[in-house]
């Protein structure tokens, strides 16, 4: 059987690794398809180790379009690795470190050909959960969430200008089987013949975003695939099983054990085991109570069983006045305290003896058209002219 080209296997794996990423982990099948986007990918990092597609001593520029896509090799690989079931912990801890490999792997790359600018750099080569003080994790969560968006919004507007952006993508690897060229439709790859100019500069703008994206993504699961690593590491050693014995003097006791052993209650069946509560007529056949689904509200009507048959108070004296009293209705001054103090007229006569003062003068003109107004009243309204001793 012929070897398939790189671009075939590569194609293959990321459609077989998109299947199983849509997949339940626990099943069979998803197993299946994992293993053997699995094999294909490490044929996919074997040939590229043997072709030295990238080296330390070349640049970015250096690398060709059709090259730069296998640089995502180790972070597919360590995604389709993070889908292996696994129930042992040792072996989780291998699969773990495993998936940080490749993802350190990765990155590294990225870093080498300088294709992450020294801003993004700076923002995600800092773990979110190092920092101390909530406000500024918080600042450094947006900005990163802020970056990834319009990143992924420059890879959807190439994308649709390249007819591309209809269909809505559930994983980055899905994202990167849509962005790479299908094999099995390019004529131009078994011919030897290059892609156009303008194909293969959209395409090349296309990879250094989806690079860049991916970087992101790459560091935010490097964070998290640490702090699982430190958690299984410190985890506690799971209890000894105990071991089966062949003596028949062990038989012998589990049999009298089973002998009198009693049985488990029988479930009759409704909601709490003991037989249903309505019979096919909508009859009650035992007496049941219906309480509210809020857990909350049925502590409440629990706390509620023993108490006082009277309502009991829900607030002191004091706090009832202080309440009457911001609402107004409680009545305040008087008393000699009030008395001593000079009425409105009083203090209008003593204001407006401050010479020498704009308040002063204010107060004075205010007493003048005071007495003034009374002056007229009283001569509008003379002494006793309202009083017609009952004649009429």
């Amino acid at each position: 059987m012929d070897e398939l080209p790189l671009p075939s296997l590569f194609h293959r794996a990321l459609t077989t690794a998109s299947k199983a990423l849509n997949l339940p982990t626990i099943e069979d099948e998803t197993q299946e398809l994992t293993q053997a986007a699995l094999d294909d990918l490490r044929q996919c990092s074997s040939r590229v180790t043997k072709l030295s597609l990238f080296s330390v001593n070349e640049q970015l520029a250096d690398i060709t379009t059709r090259d730069l896509v296998y640089i995502l090799v180790p972070y597919v690989l360590s995604e389709v690795l993070s889908r292996i079931r696994t129930t042992d912990r040792e072996e989780r801890i291998q699969l773990v470190s495993s998936v940080k490999r490749y993802l350190e792997s990765f990155v590294h790359y990225l870093e080498l050909y300088e294709i992450i600018t020294e801003e993004d750099k700076a923002l995600y080569g800092r773990n979110v959960s190092s920092v101390s003080d909530p406000a500024k994790r918080r600042e450094l969560k947006i900005k990163q969430y802020k970056r990834e968006k319009d990143i992924k919004g420059r890879i959807e507007a190439v994308r649709k200008r390249t007819n591309q952006g209809a269909v809505e993508l559930s994983s980055n690897v899905e994202l990167i089987a849509s962005i790479l060229p299908d094999p099995t439709r390019q004529v131009a790859g078994d011919s030897g013949e290059e892609l156009d100019c303008d194909t293969e500069d959209v395409l090349r703008e296309t990879l250094v975003l989806l690079l860049r994206f991916i970087y992101a993504e790459a560091q935010t699961q490097l964070e998290s695939t640490n702090q699982e690593l430190d958690l299984l590491r410190n985890a506690p050693a799971p209890p000894p099983q105990p071991a089966t014995s062949d003596d028949p003097r062990m038989a012998k006791k589990r049999a009298e054990d089973d002998m009198w052993r009693l049985e488990a209650p029988v479930n009759l069946g409704g909601p709490d085991g003991k037989g249903p509560l309505l019979d096919p007529k909508g009859k009650p056949l035992r007496p049941f109570m219906i309480l509210p689904s809020n857990a909350d509200e049925r502590a409440r009507l629990q706390a509620q069983v023993f108490q006082a048959g009277h309502r009991l108070p829900t607030m002191s004296i004091e706090e009832y006045l202080e309440i009457e009293r911001q609402r107004g209705n409680i009545i305040s001054g008087g008393g000699p305290q009030s008395e001593a103090q000079p009425t409105s007229k009083e203090q209008l006569a003593l204001d407006a003896e401050q010479d020498g003062t704009a308040f002063g003068e204010d107060q004075a003109e205010e007493k003048r058209q005071k007495d003034e107004s009374w002056a007229q009243y009283t001569d509008a309204n003379p002494r006793g002219a309202g009083n017609t001793m009952n004649r009429g």
